[in-house]
């Protein structure tokens, strides 16, 4: 079966609007003797001749009577589709948004993002779920609308993504530990028993190369894959653990933070989202409000 003309339904509508050939050809632009070709084409799709002569001018059949409206609301259907996005109004918005994040994030930025959301948006629900790894799928199927974490070599190259803010490593152990009073110096640091945070479950990290350059290693006891975790085990044991110092700062209420006596690189934390969701006005401001928030 032949699709049908989809342009045919514009000039239906203009014929069927204006009763006239000549007046439907100057609307469209077209020569007269173009529009009644076109009619043709349309007397010939519908099975019916929509426009017959009556005296000198044109007058509508039953069917094109009965098709008049349903067309002209199609034509207006189709046009809105294809018109730019109107601007948004976050206070009429309904919608749920997914956001992946390792933890951390929401305990430091949940409650002011929320806050901002409930202020210019309240029929708009946050989802947070935790981001156990670097895996794109979710944004790719649509499962999650937004997510946050370090841009690196392994991070997927079709995605967008911009800087939410820079962050550096500390150290942190729980209060009275040794480590909590007088200087530290690298020696001292790597003499202690450390916690390992990797999510991809690697033997070493950042803080054991920056320790190699004087000639140290460090005693790691245990590893996890995320920071809440290892600062829970902080409280209650001996154990020094290496963490982002913005990304944790409520994870490390009541426990004792020093600043690492070795230089390390510092982490660039981004919001990174799928390219299908870039020109969408909610997802955009979306974006905007988290930006805010973390800026």
């Amino acid at each position: 079966m032949t699709a049908p003309d989809l342009n045919l339904l514009i000039t239906l509508d203009v014929l069927l609007r204006e009763g006239s050939v000549a007046r439907a050809a100057r609307c469209l632009r077209l020569s007269p003797s173009a529009m009644s070709r076109a009619l043709a084409r349309l007397r010939e799709t519908t099975g019916d001749p929509l426009l017959v002569r009556a005296g000198r001018g044109l007058v509508p059949t039953p069917r094109a009577l009965e098709l008049r409206e349903r067309v002209g609301h199609l034509v207006q259907a189709a046009e809105a589709v294809l018109r730019p996005a109107e601007t948004l109004d976050p206070g009429r918005l309904q919608r749920t948004f997914t956001l992946r994040n390792t933890d951390g994030f929401v305990e430091t930025f949940a409650a002011a993002l929320l806050a901002r959301i409930g202020e210019e948006a309240p029929g708009v629900r946050l989802r947070f779920v935790q981001k156990a790894d670097k895996d794109s799928t979710p944004l790719r199927e649509g499962r999650v609308d937004l997510e946050t974490g370090v841009v690196d070599d392994t991070t997927d190259p079709t995605l967008h993504s911009r800087i939410l803010f820079q962050d550096h490593w500390i150290g942190v152990v729980r209060e009275g530990h040794p480590l909590s009073a007088g200087k530290i110096s690298s020696k001292r640091f790597a003499g202690g028993e450390h916690i390992l945070i990797s999510r991809r479950g690697r033997s070493s990290g950042p803080v054991d190369e920056a320790l190699l350059a004087f000639g140290l290693t460090r005693d790691i006891v245990t590893s996890f894959g995320g920071f809440s975790a290892a600062l829970t085990l902080v409280r209650e044991s001996d154990l020094i653990a290496t963490v982002p110092e913005r990304h944790t700062s409520k994870l490390r209420s009541g426990l004792h933070s020093f600043a690492l006596p070795f230089e390390m690189p510092p982490i660039s934390v981004s919001m990174l989202w799928h390219p299908r969701m870039d020109a969408d006005p909610a997802h955009r401001w979306l974006r905007h409000c988290v930006r805010e928030v973390c800026a």
